[in-house]
């Protein structure tokens, strides 16, 4: 599972309402002036911010530059460096246009003056007009069946303490094997789908919750191409890192309300994996997809 790695230091939220309330002030950006937004990072351990992260304060900065009657329904973004989590993030927005009823905005995030990702993300005024999508697939068991994370990390307690110090402002639940099992406990699939919801409640701010939708949909999406193969993240396998992200949301929907995240990958070559998911709400509605090309390179190599 590809989610930052934070060590705590005792008084840390790990689960439920005060992990979600703590991300959520993650993403509350300070304003240095009109376009020039600050994030911090939370207390982490020895890697590169978390890419989810990273998108998601881009998306609060370029969304407080925005009428908010325009919500946002698409983002487009490419990771250029690793982020420092030592260091706050600088955002910088320019605002590309203004029309009737879009508005697009460019973000850049910075450490030390240099870009670590950058996006472009487009604001529609909300309009009627044709409606239709793809059901979700048919037959899979629903969140309150499908084990926990809690219950299925117990059957590798090699991980337990490192999964004890995580932070889990999302309550993930896998429909099948995860990432990260060992070498040998993971078989092909052609697909890679989880249940999903903040593990707490959040105010009714349409942007808060994309930008929560955009930390979420970093989490498991590049899985999906390891699962093609049955192999895992780590040691026996293979590391990788996001090169770029893009997300549409398509319909209203809240992230602290269960949805399913169905995985798949296209195509993988040349170093790199390319992985497309999408989202739905219990009732079926197709709420949001997400495409992303990652970095692949095996243990050692």
């Amino acid at each position: 599972m590809r989610t930052p790695a934070f060590r705590t230091d005792g008084d840390e939220p790990v689960s439920g309402q005060a992990s979600v309330d703590a991300l959520v002030k993650l993403l509350d950006l300070t304003q240095v002036e009109e376009l020039h937004f600050q994030g911090q990072n939370p207390l982490v351990g020895p890697m590169r911010v978390y890419g989810g992260q990273v998108a998601a304060q881009a998306l609060v900065a370029a969304g407080r530059t925005v009428d908010p009657a325009r919500l946002v329904h698409s983002l487009h973004g490419y990771f250029v460096r690793p982020g420092d989590p030592a260091e706050p993030i600088d955002y910088r927005v320019e605002r590309i246009r203004d029309g009737r009823s879009f508005s697009v905005r460019r973000s850049v995030a910075l450490q030390e003056g240099k870009p670590i990702f950058f996006m472009s993300a487009s604001f529609h005024m909300q309009e009627k007009g044709l409606d239709h999508h793809d059901p979700p697939p048919p037959g899979l068991p629903g969140p309150e069946e499908t084990p926990s994370l809690d219950e299925l990390i117990a059957h590798y307690p090699e991980r337990i303490g490192i999964w004890k110090a995580m932070p889990r402002p999302f309550d993930v639940r896998y429909l099948g094997a995860p990432g990260w099992l060992r070498p040998g406990d993971r078989q092909a699939d052609p697909h890679n789908r989880v249940w999903m919801r903040m593990d707490g409640k959040l105010p009714d701010d349409p942007l808060l919750h994309a930008c929560m939708l955009t930390y979420a949909s970093d989490m498991t999406l590049l899985d999906s191409v390891l699962s093609v193969h049955g192999e895992v993240w780590g040691p026996g396998g293979v590391i990788g890192a996001s090169l770029d992200h893009a997300l549409w949301f398509h319909r209203p929907f809240r992230t602290d309300e269960w949805f399913l995240y169905d995985c798949w990958s296209p195509s993988a070559g040349g170093g790199r994996g390319l992985a497309t998911g999408r989202m739905f709400t219990r009732d079926g509605r197709h709420i949001a997809t997400a495409v992303q090309e990652g970095l692949l390179r095996r243990v050692g190599a």
